[in-house]
């Protein structure tokens, strides 16, 4: 679906172009609808899609509200479909090797877990993004990310704590936000800034054995941009300046040492969706996931207006 056919068919010539949801949805040979429009449009059109019975892939954010994530879930239930997010940071190369290293237990119990998304954007575009509408602004689109990617690490939190300003002269939405998610045993520091001209690393993770600092962002976002499709040569290859360091205490020695990163690919999460829906496999995100993310979006918007940290209710979703 698209009011611009001509931009869609610079890159698929072949597809069927639609103006009107309504025409997408009625076309019986179509089983998978994916919506990657504005926030605010999320759970209106996801909703239209599973009640007309097809299965849904929903793009970053959810949707606006937990709630609204709570009623298409069950929805999805009631008609028997898929429902899941697209949530591709999560095939990140550098995510992939940050959760390889903890999964091999080299840097021993997390104590504190970074990551930032820190842009250099002084100037404010006339876009959706930047409006003050609802779903709009900085946390929504790249605290979904990071987010996602530490629920996806650690699970949910006993509670958010959170910092979200406009800081840029003219701003009518978010541009700045500082999270701090507890645990147990770790706190996890989620920050993205809109005014870093000279940005620090991507992530750093300090554990009882020890450090891994990450600088750069992955490739394929970039790839993607330039025309690249995946299966090109060097997708989702890192470069080799930007490997992460490995510190570790080895007995009365410390060891510094580069680790290469992982090959990314975003195609691995329509794979799953494949699986999911030949194969009967859980969706490679789940609707639930995405919801839980929603969730700790609202506790941190909750958390700035009332200038406390916020506690998960005890009927949170895992």
């Amino acid at each position: 679906m698209s009011s611009k056919p001509e931009k869609v068919h610079q890159d698929y010539p072949d597809v069927t172009v639609v103006p009107t949801l309504d025409r997408l949805l009625a076309d019986k040979n179509i089983a998978l609808v994916v919506i990657s429009t504005p926030n605010d449009t999320h759970y209106e059109f996801a909703k239209r899609a599973i009640e007309a019975g097809k299965h849904v892939i929903v793009e970053k954010p959810f949707t606006i509200h937990a709630a609204d994530a709570d009623e298409l879930i069950e929805l999805a239930r009631q008609h028997n479909v898929m429902l899941s997010v697209y949530q591709n940071r999560r095939w990140d190369n550098d995510f992939l090797t940050i959760r390889h290293l903890l999964q091999t237990g080299v840097l021993g119990a997390v104590s504190t877990y970074e990551a930032h998304y820190d842009r250099y954007r002084p100037i404010i575009k006339d876009r959706w993004r930047e409006r003050p509408i609802a779903g709009s602004g900085t946390l929504y689109d790249l605290g979904s990310h990071l987010i996602d990617q530490a629920l996806f690490l650690f699970g949910l939190p006993r509670s958010v704590w959170a910092d979200v300003q406009a800081q840029r002269a003219g701003a009518k939405t978010d541009d700045y936000f500082h999270l701090v998610l507890d645990y147990p045993q770790q706190r996890v520091i989620l920050h993205a800034g809109s005014l870093v001209l000279e940005p620090g690393p991507h992530f750093q993770i300090h554990g009882s054995k020890g450090s891994f600092i990450k600088y750069g962002l992955d490739s394929q976002e970039d790839a993607l941009k330039a025309g690249k499709r995946p299966g090109d040569p060097g997708w989702g290859e890192d470069n080799e300046k930007d490997y992460g360091e490995l510190t570790i205490d080895v007995g009365e020695l410390t060891v510094k040492g580069k680790v290469k990163t992982l090959t990314g690919g975003y195609e691995r999460y329509y794979q799953g969706i494949v699986a999911a829906l030949t194969q009967g496999k859980p969706a490679p995100v789940s609707a639930e996931e995405g919801r839980n993310t929603i969730q700790v979006i609202e506790y941190a918007l909750q958390s700035q207006k009332e200038q406390r940290a916020i506690a998960f209710k005890s009927d949170r979703k895992e």
